[in-house]
């Protein structure tokens, strides 16, 4: 079954391959698990309030974490933190544990990805389904979406 995201990516033409998992928890790790990819080239979006009804989708290698202190610096904002679980389904679309970056809702987010993705021949990334997942070269994320690409990843 396919999935606003995969439309996206097709009607792209960015090459890909779907990847489905048994879906029992949300989360990077649990993900990388079920699917036997490593948690380093498994990205997880994350969605990131920035103040003033702004919002950020930050995309981050399973294995880090996301320096909100560096994110705000990267933003011009003073403070960001996670949206909470309604907002980011609001806002784009999916549900939180299959939130993809590819076709969602709000089509005025930022997408910010993290470099350290960048350094995989193949990422997986969720495809807007809990479960789905695409296997895509990272460096043509910035090709389906506008993004900025730099080190937000705790030091």
């Amino acid at each position: 079954m396919s999935t606003r995201a995969i439309q996206y990516l097709k009607h792209r033409k960015i090459a890909f391959d779907i990847v489905r998992y048994d879906h029992a928890e949300k989360g990077a790790r649990f993900a990388a698990s079920a699917t036997g990819y490593c948690l380093e080239a498994t990205v997880k979006t994350l969605v990131v309030d920035l103040g003033d009804k702004r919002y950020s989708l930050v995309l981050m290698p399973g294995d880090k974490q996301l320096s909100m202190k560096l994110l705000a610096k990267v933003c011009g904002v003073k403070r960001a933190s996670l949206a909470d679980i309604p907002t980011a389904e609001r806002i784009t679309g999916y549900r939180v544990g299959g939130i993809s970056p590819f076709g969602v809702k709000n089509n005025n987010l930022h997408v910010i990805m993290d470099e350290g993705a960048l350094k995989f021949d193949k990422i997986l990334i969720n495809a807007g389904r809990r479960g789905t997942m695409v296997m895509m070269d990272p460096g043509d994320i910035p090709k389906a979406v506008a993004c900025k690409v730099v080190n937000v990843a705790t030091p």
